[in-house]
């Protein structure tokens, strides 16, 4: 009984990993992206390219254990969530009071350690943020953060 039994899970794993994933195109619009829209320095750049991106962003890098059904099934749901609640590919595209309440977030999150998620941390080890890199964020996130209420209050 176990042997057939163990051989129908090893038979369901196979048929499994036949069963396409959609990826995450590396596509973004001209003039759309928060890198370049925001003028973001380069020591904030390179924190969310590493610690960002793959979830937030049409930038994914995809590791290798994610050509493995099911947990192919499972990066592909976390990137779809990631991007559905911040897309920094598209971030110029958003209303202007929608930019700021994602930037709120974006600050709470990293202020509270609630980003990057700790199951990223699994196979990105080079994604955990130090107390430095997560001040760089704040801050960063702040000024934008600024810029953009004043651009609403100016152009009521």
């Amino acid at each position: 009984m176990i042997g057939w039994l163990a051989v129908l899970v090893v038979a369901i794993v196979l048929v499994i990993q036949v069963i396409p994933v959609e990826r995450n195109v590396s596509t973004v619009p001209p003039g759309q992206s928060f890198e370049k829209t925001e003028k973001v320095p380069a020591n904030v750049a390179a924190i969310l390219k590493v610690s960002c991106y793959d979830c937030h962003s049409n930038e994914t890098k995809y590791p290798w254990y994610s050509n493995i059904s099911p947990t192919s099934w499972w990066v592909k749901n976390h990137i779809n969530e990631g991007r559905k609640h911040l897309n920094f590919s598209t971030f110029a595209v958003y209303e202007p009071q929608r930019q700021l309440h994602k930037l709120e977030e974006c600050i709470e999150m990293v202020e509270k350690k609630e980003m990057p998620l700790e199951s990223y941390y699994l196979g990105h080890q080079n994604a955990k943020l130090s107390d430095e890199q997560r001040a760089d964020l704040i801050q960063y996130f702040k000024k934008v953060k600024d810029d953009t209420e004043r651009g609403i209050m100016f152009n009521k």
